[in-house]
């Protein structure tokens, strides 16, 4: 069997150079950022001597070795898996609903109220972020530590508290994204053909009917290449967020690999070792993003390839 590949023609380039002159830019960032410091993976398999490179001799296996079987890691494993699965299944419904609500409103302007208020926390950095929470849950003066005490009756102490700090990781990060998250269904949603919408209404479908008949079937390939690209990021649970609040008494819940990656290669100088967590956390990300993907494919979905 025979299969023809399309030849590349020059004038197809030619024709759309100024779509191609647009992707230069991200692919420069990705080749540099990216791309180039795979090389540095090799030390994950070195007993590296930073004071002298040369010097480093390769051990195959043995920082992977050292890694699984140290007592600590178990523990930060789980944290990540925890923390990510209940940002997963928590938070990647809410941008979804969000737009479907955003979608029936009827005043323009106050829909572009509501958007811009929501995208905004987006580009407010962690470390602003963070600020603000410590302030909020300040047990002597935070807004929020007095609304609960209100309630409660109690001081809360949720920045400390190895019940409560989750929850609120998992909040806080969803409050931050939601608003992102929104804007790209929002967006698949406005390129919906009208006439669709048109049609059901003169068949008698109410608005409820058209958002599950017409909508949501309409954006579900947006929805699944989002859902695989979560979970590609499943090890990822925030490293500036977890690293701006948390705390010793509550690391036992919120050390994760990022975390763990931090103390062992900036603090104790140990990068084969941080390097070998680094690229294990890669090699999972990579088996899921291709299984789900694959999974999707079966389900007679559109995967992202």
């Amino acid at each position: 069997m025979q299969i023809s590949l399309p030849k590349y023609r020059l004038k197809d380039f030619l024709n759309n150079r100024w779509f191609y002159l647009l992707l230069l830019p991200g692919l420069t960032y990705f080749f540099i950022f990216r791309y180039i410091p795979m090389w540095g993976l090799r030390i994950a398999f070195m007993d590296y001597n930073m004071f002298n490179p040369s010097e480093s001799t390769f051990i195959g296996m043995e920082n992977f070795m050292r890694l699984f079987s140290r007592n600590t890691f178990v523990p930060v494993l789980w944290n990540t898996i925890r923390i990510s699965l209940l940002r997963l299944f928590a938070g990647f419904p809410i941008p979804i609903i969000l737009a479907l609500m955003m979608n029936e409103m009827r005043s323009l302007m106050y829909k572009r109220t509501i958007q811009t208020v929501l995208y905004l926390p987006h580009f407010i950095s962690w470390v602003i972020m963070a600020g603000l929470m410590i302030n909020l849950f300040d047990p002597s003066g935070g807004v929020i530590a007095g609304i609960i005490r209100f309630f409660t009756g109690e001081t809360p102490m949720v920045l400390t508290n190895r019940r409560m700090f989750v929850p609120m990781l998992v909040a806080s990060g969803i409050y931050k994204e939601m608003g992102w998250g929104t804007i790209i269904y929002f967006a698949a949603i406005s390129g919906i053909d009208s006439e669709q919408y048109e049609a059901a209404t003169i068949d008698g479908a109410s608005r409820l009917t058209q958002v599950f008949r017409i909508t949501i079937p309409s954006i579900m390939p947006t929805i699944i290449i989002l859902f695989i690209l979560n979970c590609g990021g499943i090890l990822n649970a925030g490293f500036e967020q977890v690293f701006m609040l948390y705390s010793p008494p509550v690391y036992e819940v919120a050390d994760i690999i990022d975390t763990f990656v931090y103390r062992m290669g900036i603090i104790r100088n140990d990068y084969a070792f941080s390097t070998a967590a680094g690229f294990f956390k890669s090699v999972v990300a990579f088996i899921l993003i291709v299984s789900v993907n694959q999974l999707a494919r079966l389900t007679d979905n559109q995967g992202i390839f």
